[in-house]
């Protein structure tokens, strides 16, 4: 499954898009676009700061990791820009606790009231 994510700096927000293909065996394809988008997480800069407020994924999309991926990728582009993560969305939050090494993004003296 290819998948691409990239800054919607206009809508503030992180968005996952998915290849789409025809269906094995189709013999007519309906008119499909390249990618579609499968999903977003929303965030907020303030200063130094992305403060992630929702992530959602298409549930026509669901179960496939594709909300794992996005995250890791906003993630790792947030770190890139050296700013700081305030995990208000549980999801982000959920994920980075499940992945330590991204616990530095989150500033030291906020974790707490992140329950990390």
């Amino acid at each position: 499954m290819e998948t691409r994510v990239t800054d919607n700096p206009a809508q503030s927000r992180y968005e996952i898009f998915i290849g789409v293909e025809a269906a094995p065996g189709a013999s007519v394809a309906p008119p499909l676009r390249p990618t579609e988008l499968a999903g977003f997480a929303d965030y907020f800069v303030s200063g130094d700061e992305v403060a992630f407020t929702h992530t959602e994924i298409d549930p026509r999309f669901g179960g496939r990791g594709l909300g794992g991926r996005l995250t890791h990728a906003a993630l790792d582009a947030v770190r890139e820009r050296g700013l700081a993560v305030l995990p208000y969305c549980s999801f982000i939050r959920d994920w980075i606790a499940k992945h330590p090494e991204y616990v530095d993004l989150v500033p030291e003296d906020r974790r707490d009231a992140f329950g990390l």
